[in-house]
């Protein structure tokens, strides 16, 4: 790849705390571009935490394993030992300023929200809970949690402990609370077939232009082990009663908050006081896929080694468990429905079923379908479909094609795309707004996924190849001065027509920037694709190698002077090291039995040479 994800995880790291740390009064500012808000800030110390918990080379728990690279980034938090001492302050910081004082975690949007009306959000609407913040706690709290479990083994001081279990508690907590507000976010919207939700449905997927009846049979078919897994569904939100009829269809997810009408959970954890749902009981694609990817680190192989979660919190991670393999078996189901030639997610924009198309909705239905595919172990073809899909929607974003005047695409970066959250409406004098603008860096977090995914060598490169562009939009796209420089966003560096320009950087956009990096980074970090064409070439040569070496053993070449010895013992370890790495590196073993080769080719020729001479 052109990119480089460590030096540039190493400059987000620092411009992160050149932006947001007071050298004068030693104190962590929080937010950016928007008001500190829950997320955003959560959004902020993700910059430092995603790579820090995620990516081996970059671990600041053990002081002493802590690089260089890494220390210069972080200068101004202190040096190696320092470094972990701040971070717990600051977290600290965070978790007390958004608990209410009775310690009950708070997960409000915010500055985050705006107004469809002319008046401003009211005070009760800015408190309101919405998933985005569950997501971000879930991520956020898990990383400390890790951090700090790793960081307690090389704390010697019981000061240091103190402040680790305090914080441990803190971030417990939060997780805790911001599970519950999952489970009762979650939802099942129940709609008969000839509804206008039914007949948008049926559109979107009857790719064959089948009789609605026979496409309705075909997906009831399909989803039958769904259907019969939500009886399992007994705490928070998303029981259903009326699913089994055969004149029905549904749709499942996360709405955009705790949904009308959730009963609380019953829980012994110290979660506080459980508000009230405002949020419309049907799925939002946008929380559905935010949800899901937060969801997925409660069950991660960290979280399992490291054993974050304690008993309680098992309990709601297996509810949520059977609601994410629920929400990713309807999905992946819609996304490639039925026999044609053509996957619904490939008749791009995805329409949502009331009535909403977006180039946006497809890129967040990739998501959904690539976990099905990973599910059901798809293959490179069907993983390369998507693929597909993503370079046509670089393209037609103008994220890989140069847009033209008036070009309707960049509404998608700018301001992006407004979703509307029904029912908040009901805490105040006009609906609020939730606005998505990280297309652009979604598409290279996707991209690396499924290049990472993908195990034929031609379709890795041709994702990674994709990737490399679609970093070159966003590397112009840095905000260039002020202490933000190096952040994210600009889209006006990019996209002449638009006229507004910042000078704070945006977390909401940097974190999702971050995370595509940090793919991209254990995606390189795991051993190289393996040809089954290359393997057998490299087979060939080393076998021809091995012949040719022990012939010249039987000729007594290896008693011969120190200069044949040396090429025969160099060839001996070439060899050796060749038939080592065959299985895992077939490219280099083929190269080293070349070697040989041309060392055994020499001395024949030498030979030769001498002979003929005499």
């Amino acid at each position: 790849m052109r990119m480089q994800p460590r030096q540039q995880l190493l400059e987000i790291w620092n411009a992160t705390v050149r932006s947001s740390w007071s050298e004068r009064e030693k104190k962590w500012k929080f937010g950016g571009r928007d008001a500190p808000n829950s997320i955003g800030d959560a959004e902020q110390l993700l910059c430092i935490l995603t790579p820090a918990t995620k990516v081996e080379s970059f671990k600041l728990d053990r002081p002493d394993e802590t690089a260089e690279d890494m220390i210069r980034a972080l200068r101004p938090l202190g040096n190696a030992t320092e470094i972990p001492k701040t971070l717990i302050g600051i977290l600290r910081e965070y978790f007390d300023r958004y608990s209410d004082p009775d310690g009950t975690p708070l997960f409000s949007g915010s500055s985050y929200f705006s107004s469809t009306g002319p008046a401003q959000p009211s005070k009760e609407q800015l408190r309101l809970d919405i998933v985005d913040s569950f997501a971000m706690s879930v991520t956020l709290s898990l990383s400390v949690l890790g951090f700090l479990k790793v960081l307690r083994s090389v704390a010697n001081r019981e000061e240091n402990r103190r402040e680790i279990e305090a914080l441990e508690f803190q971030a417990s907590t939060r997780l805790s609370a911001a599970m519950v507000g999952l489970l009762r976010s979650f939802t099942v919207n129940v709609f008969d077939i000839d509804s206008a939700y039914g007949q948008a449905l049926t559109t979107m997927i009857n790719q064959e232009n089948l009789p609605q009846r026979q496409v309705v049979s075909a997906v009831r078919r399909d989803l039958r082990e769904t259907i019969a897994s939500f009886r399992e569904v007994l705490i928070g939100s998303g029981q259903v009663g009326d699913i089994d009829s055969p004149d029905r269809l549904f749709e499942v997810g996360w709405s955009w908050g705790i949904v009308t009408g959730a009963p609380p959970i019953e829980t012994n954890e110290p979660v506080g006081q459980q508000p009230k749902g405002f949020a419309q009981d049907a799925p939002y694609l946008y929380f559905t896929v935010i949800a899901v990817d937060a969801i997925e680190d409660l069950f991660s192989e960290r979280t399992r080694v490291l054993g974050l979660l304690n008993e309680e919190q098992q309990r709601l991670s297996r509810a949520l468990q059977l609601r994410w393999e629920l929400t990713r078996a309807y999905w992946s189901t819609m996304a490639t429905f039925g026999q044609a030639q053509r996957w619904p997610v490939e008749d791009i924009p995805w329409r949502t079923t009331d009535e909403d198309a977006s180039d946006y909705y497809t890129l967040l239905v990739t998501s959904l379908a690539v976990k099905g595919l990973v599910q059901e172990r798809g293959s490179d073809i069907e993983l390369g479909r998507i693929g597909t899909v993503l370079e046509e929607l670089a393209n037609r974003a103008r994220v890989t094609r140069r847009p033209f005047d008036t070009d309707p695409a960049l509404s998608l970066h700018a301001p992006g795309v407004l979703v509307p959250l029904v029912g908040s409406e009901d805490a105040g004098d006009s609906r609020l707004l939730w606005t998505v603008s990280e297309f652009a860096a979604l598409l290279f977090q996707r991209t690396t996924v499924i290049g990472g995914l993908i195990n034929d060598a031609e379709g890795r490169s041709r994702m990674l190849d994709l990737a490399d562009r679609t970093w070159e939009h966003l590397n112009r796209r840095r905000l260039d001065k002020g202490p933000g420089r190096n952040l994210w966003d600009q889209p006006t560096s990019v996209f002449g027509q638009l006229t507004t320009r910042y000078d704070k950087p945006s977390w909401y956009y940097t974190q999702r920037v971050v995370q595509g990096l940090v793919t991209t980074a254990n995606m390189l970090n795991r051993p190289p694709l393996r040809s089954p064409r290359l393997g057998n070439y490299a087979f060939d040569l080393l076998t021809e190698a091995e012949h040719l070496y022990d012939m010249e053993l039987l000729s007594g070449a290896g008693d011969a002077g120190p200069r044949m010895r040396e090429t025969l013992k160099v060839a001996s370890i070439h060899l050796s090291r060749a038939r080592e790495i065959l299985p895992e590196r077939p490219g280099t073993a083929a190269v080293l039995a070349a070697q040989v080769l041309i060392a055994l080719d020499e001395l024949a020729a030498a030979r030769r040479d001498v002979t003929e001479a005499g």
